[in-house]
């Protein structure tokens, strides 16, 4: 299992244990992390599932594709470390992921 850290606008931090080949979205809606909404339930639809991958994680996550990059659009508060949590797959190399949960979603 991997380790994944989710840390709500809060300050709140969740720390969940996932199987590879999910996503980081579908663990924070397994987990009931707040803010984490994903209304339209992983099909890269919308950017209700935002979240921002810690700075020692962007090199490892790797960049948007050029679809998340248009949903990203609709994000509140877009940063260089912006990601859509439904995108990011869960390997190995994950294992201590940390993403924080911006303030609200779109």
């Amino acid at each position: 299992m991997t380790k994944l850290t989710f840390v709500a606008f809060d300050g709140n931090r969740f720390d969940v244990e996932a199987e590879n080949g999910s996503t980081v979205m579908e663990n924070a809606i397994r987990n009931a992390v707040p803010g984490i909404e994903a209304e339209c339930g992983g099909a890269c639809a919308c950017a209700t599932c935002h979240v921002y991958v810690d700075e020692d994680w962007t090199g490892v996550v790797g960049e948007p594709a050029p679809m998340e990059e248009d949903m990203l659009d609709f994000a509140y508060d877009v940063r260089p470390n912006s990601r859509l949590s439904c995108q990011i797959k869960v390997r190995d190399e994950l294992d201590g992921l940390v993403v924080q949960v911006p303030e609200r979603q779109g």
